[in-house]
């Protein structure tokens, strides 16, 4: 059995509009005038809520800010379970992806840094839960991204090997993970850092989701007992 895993912030939605609408409904009830904007702070969007937080903070000219980045957290989780899909969207091209890779046989996986009621909600609300055998997040274990365990268990836990997996992500914790795992990388060149992920030398890339099926048959063929070498 051959497993894709699939990251899920910056590699199968564009997530940033809601996680930043969350961020800023802690940070007013954190008493901070700071707001982040969609645009200029995406980036940070796909680093996680307590970094949106510290951003907010840091742009109120507040220092050492931790305390306050601990007591908004929670409030920035609320908010974001609320409106979890106002404006997030699948990439273009993502469904019809998934549909083509599990024609070939491919078992399809989640693992992500966000925690795991959040992340199933989030596909159940995109239309897309029934087409993973496993979903992982931050939660899931006593370890996550870049840590291989969180990678490794999502494969197993979908029926599969490390020497049959790929892991299609968009940031360097997904590198990382794929990298100590000794599972190959994909990742896209639409995500928060752009064409610019390059640098982290993936196995590959990809610019459009309709790539992707032909590209993992050539990382890892059907009819191969192992898996090419690791990139």
């Amino acid at each position: 059995m051959r497993v894709a895993v699939f990251d899920l912030d910056g590699t199968l939605a564009d997530t940033a509009a809601d996680l930043i609408a969350a961020a800023n409904g802690a940070l007013a009830e954190l008493g901070v005038a700071a707001r982040l904007d969609a645009r200029a702070h995406r980036a940070t969007a796909f680093a996680g809520g307590r970094a949106m937080l510290r951003a907010g903070l840091a742009a109120e000219g507040i220092e050492m800010p931790e305390e306050q980045v601990e007591r908004g957290f929670p409030r920035l989780l609320v908010h974001y379970e609320a409106a979890i899909a106002a404006r997030t969207r699948l990439y273009p091209g993502v469904e019809a992806a998934l549909d083509a890779l599990a024609a070939r046989g491919w078992t399809l996986a989640i693992c992500t840094n966000k925690p795991v009621a959040l992340a199933e909600l989030l596909l159940v609300k995109l239309g897309v839960r029934d087409r993973f055998a496993a979903v992982l997040g931050a939660d899931s274990l006593s370890v996550r991204k870049p840590d291989p365990l969180h990678l490794t268990e999502t494969v197993l836990r979908a029926g599969g090997a490390p020497e049959r997996a790929v892991l299609i992500g968009d940031t360097v914790t997904d590198r990382e993970a794929a990298r100590a795992a000794e599972v190959p990388c994909v990742l896209v060149a639409f995500g928060p850092e752009g064409p610019g992920i390059a640098r982290l030398a993936p196995a590959a890339m990809i610019a459009d989701y309709a790539e992707l099926p032909d590209l993992l048959e050539r990382l890892i063929p059907e009819d191969t007992k192992v898996a090419v070498p690791k990139g």
